[in-house]
């Protein structure tokens, strides 16, 4: 999801509550990777992700310790 500021998350879903650390660990590599290559290329740096989201069944949604959200897909609805 990209604003047009600039601010951007990346998104994943995942339909069973099983694959959330998998989903989680898919979005902070794409962070990780982004900042090898800003320390790789400072005068292209790429803006880091404002937020990372994994959309998934549960039933409940929380910001987990690495800093990922888990957002219901309930949610998502009016």
């Amino acid at each position: 999801m990209h604003l047009e500021d600039g601010r951007y998350a990346i998104i994943e879903f995942k339909l069973g509550s099983s694959f959330i650390n998998e989903g989680a660990q898919n979005l902070n590599k794409i962070e990780q990777l982004i900042e090898t290559y800003n320390t790789k290329y400072p005068n292209m740096k790429t803006r880091t992700p404002d937020l990372k989201i994994v959309i998934t069944a549960e039933t409940y949604g929380y910001k987990r310790d690495d800093g990922v959200f888990v957002i219901p897909i309930g949610c998502l609805k009016d």
